[in-house]
C-alpha cells in the first residue's frame, strides 16, 4: 500500500517512538476462495463440513455458508503484513515471537475479501540492532466492514549490521527476546 509517514517522520527503525499508537500498515485486500480453504483443510487435516461442503455449509452451519477456517485467517497474517509493509525501514528481517489476545469475532464467507490493519502498541530496544515491537493486527472483511480477526503480535526485528549478528544466530535472539 505504500510506505507511512507520521508528522513527516519516515517509518523507520529510528523513529519507532514515534509511532508508537499510531497505525503502521494497512494490507492490500486478498479474496478468500473456495480453493484456499480446501488446501489449507488439507494441509493442516481439518476438513470440517462448514469449510469444506457447500450444501452441508448452507442447510447446517449458523453462518448460512461455507466460511474459512479461523486459523487459515490467522496464517494469513505473514502475508498480509508484507502487503502492509509493516517491518520498518532499517531492519533486516523479523522473528516471529507469537501472538497474545487472539480473537475471531467475525467469519470469513467464501468469496469474500480480507485485509490487516495494524497499529504499533509497543517497542522495545533488545539491544544493539534488536527491537520487539507489539503491534495489535484486525484483519476486516471488506463485504461486511466487520472484524474477523484481533490479535496483538510480538515481533523481534534484527538490523544484523548494527547486531553483529548472522543469520544463523536468529534462533538465539528468539530465546533473549
Amino acid at each position: 500500500m505504500g510506505r507511512i509517514l507520521v508528522d513527516g517522520v519516515p517509518y523507520h527503525i529510528d523513529n519507532h517512538p514515534s509511532y508508537i499508537g499510531r497505525p503502521i500498515g494497512t494490507s492490500d485486500w486478498l479474496r478468500i476462495d473456495q480453493k484456499r480453504i480446501d488446501e489449507f483443510g488439507r494441509a493442516t487435516n481439518d476438513m470440517n463440513r462448514i469449510h469444506v461442503d457447500p450444501e452441508f455449509a448452507k442447510k447446517h452451519s449458523p453462518f448460512g455458508g461455507i466460511v474459512a477456517h479461523g486459523f487459515l485467517t490467522l496464517a494469513l497474517l505473514t502475508h498480509l503484513s508484507q502487503t502492509a509493509e509493516m517491518m520498518p525501514d532499517g531492519v533486516d528481517y523479523g522473528i516471529n515471537l507469537g501472538f497474545e489476545r487472539i480473537r475471531f469475532l467475525a467469519p470469513v464467507a467464501v468469496d469474500h475479501s480480507i485485509r490487516l490493519k495494524a497499529t504499533l502498541l509497543a517497542c522495545e530496544v533488545r539491544g544493539p540492532g534488536r527491537w520487539t515491537f507489539k503491534s495489535r493486527c484486525n484483519v476486516e472483511v471488506k463485504e461486511t466492514g466487520k472484524v474477523a480477526l484481533s490479535a496483538v503480535w510480538n515481533v523481534l526485528f534484527i538490523n544484523t549490521a548494527k547486531s553483529g549478528m548472522a543469520a544463523l544466530d536468529m534462533e538465539a535472539a528468539a530465546e533473549k527476546a
